[in-house]
């Protein structure tokens, strides 16, 4: 395998269609899932999509199908990602979206309605607690974060996690898994509220979210 690569250039790798896995220092090894990304929202998209209300910042949004998909129900949404080729595909599908890391300066802070972590991007930055008091800061009185976690018996855990292609690897990036059973707990510590658990399928060992609001 080759010299490392940017965390950017391995996505941007693997949104062309580069066949991508995500290695973690846990020692799992999972594929990266682009091809459903890069589909149409499926049933369990749709529910999650559900508890989204209002304008509603779609962080790291990939190639933007829960954005897209949100601009066709209506809502005023926005994609953020810092991965330039993802933002180019969501608007390519014809939604919004900006290059921006979630800890720098985004578009309208404070005024968001809902912010939706899906897809497991509670884990950006490898610290659930930290980004959703980022997230916090980003909603508006009375705003929610819809945040996709892992399932009831699952364990939250935090490490290093690499991109690995053909034909390089990524460097090392910190990313973190939350479960379902210890969301009201990290929410809490991040200043927010858990107000609801639910299963997006229909069978308990499926997708879970949580909703999450800013007092």
């Amino acid at each position: 395998m080759t010299a490392d690569l940017s965390f950017t250039e391995a996505f941007t790798w693997a949104l062309r269609g580069a066949p991508a896995r995500v290695a973690h220092s846990s020692g799992a090894s999972t594929a990266l899932p682009v091809e459903s990304w890069s589909g149409h929202a499926d049933a369990a998209d749709h529910a999650l999509l559900d508890l989204c209300q209002g304008e509603t910042l779609d962080i790291g949004c990939g190639p933007g199908r829960l954005t897209h998909e949100l601009t066709r129900r209506g809502h005023q949404a926005l994609g953020v990602d810092v991965v330039e080729e993802a933002v180019h595909l969501t608007r390519r599908r014809g939604a919004p979206a900006v290059v921006a890391d979630i800890f720098d300066t985004v578009p309208d802070e404070g005024r968001w309605g809902t912010a939706l972590l899906a897809d497991g991007n509670v884990g950006i930055s490898g610290d659930p607690t930290h980004l959703l008091r980022r997230v916090g800061q980003l909603l508006r009185p009375g705003g929610r974060a819809v945040v996709e976690v892992s399932r009831p018996g699952t364990e939250s855990s935090a490490g290093w996690s690499r991109l690995e292609l053909p034909h390089g690897r990524s460097r090392p990036f910190r990313w973190a898994f939350l479960a379902v059973d210890d969301v009201a707990t990290v929410a809490v510590a991040a200043g927010l509220m858990a107000a609801s658990v639910h299963c997006l399928t229909p069978h308990e060992d499926g997708r879970w979210a949580a909703v999450l609001e800013r007092s």
